[in-house]
């Protein structure tokens, strides 16, 4: 194989490092976070079987936890056997594809999730802001499609970071100085030009994390000012 083969081509693979700075420290902390994971996994699993056994449940609330709890476990299950793999036999190799994908998933789901957070905030406006339109604004059908939107577009918003890397040439090591596949730290490592990723990524925080965290902070905003004002007049 030629050197240009191997140097301008993207990798069969990547070599996961785990925690930088702490690669010599990561045995000891495999147990803590196993038991995390478990804990974590079972207890979703469990909120999500009560939820769906229990018509009772079937409000608009517990579907905004159904989700987050359902969010939850597609992160975690996208992170922690290879993290745990990596803490306890220390680098490990994870193959370009599943890079990837392993990527897709947990932006997809980090923004999934803040948007859910987002429209929880909305619906606890709704309520305590406008009680009398609750019904007529929000109904289960609605918040179904509402999450549903949300998985969309969260995968809309992560897929061309994807389709960016596949296409993108790899000449430097394929090293990751991470327990997890990381956007920012596989463009660093291709050759060529990488504004339109670094530039990408920006927009894609502000309109993810940026626009939910806003809307969060005003809806709870407004809330504490209605209920301060209601009190006063009570008082």
């Amino acid at each position: 194989m030629s050197l240009n083969s191997t140097a301008f081509s993207h990798p069969p693979y990547f070599l996961l490092v785990g925690i930088p700075g702490l690669e010599k420290e990561q045995f000891r902390i495999v147990f803590p976070f196993c038991i995390m994971y478990v804990i974590a996994a079972l207890g979703n699993i469990t909120l999500l079987l009560i939820i769906k056994a229990e018509p009772s449940l079937h409000e608009i609330m517990y579907l905004f936890l159904a989700m987050l709890a359902f969010t939850d476990l597609v992160l975690m299950t996208s992170t922690f056997p290879k993290m745990l793999g990596i803490f306890w036999l220390g680098p490990g190799e994870i193959g370009f594809v599943c890079c990837l994908a392993q990527l897709f998933f947990i932006r997809t789901f980090s923004s999934v999730e803040s948007g859910v957070l987002m429209a929880m905030a909305l619906e606890r406006y709704i309520v305590i802001c406008h009680p009398l339109q609750y019904s007529s604004i929000l109904s289960v059908p609605v918040v179904v499609t509402l999450e549903s939107l949300v998985l969309v577009c969260g995968a809309l918003l992560v897929s061309p970071f994807c389709f960016r890397l596949r296409s993108m040439f790899f000449c430097r090591q394929h090293i990751i100085s991470h327990s997890y596949c990381e956007h920012m730290v596989m463009v660093k490592l291709a050759c060529g030009d990488t504004r339109v990723n670094a530039i990408y990524g920006l927009f894609v925080a502000f309109i993810v994390t940026g626009a939910d965290m806003i809307l969060i902070s005003v809806s709870y905003t407004i809330i504490l000012w209605v209920v301060m004002r209601l009190s006063a007049q009570e008082a």
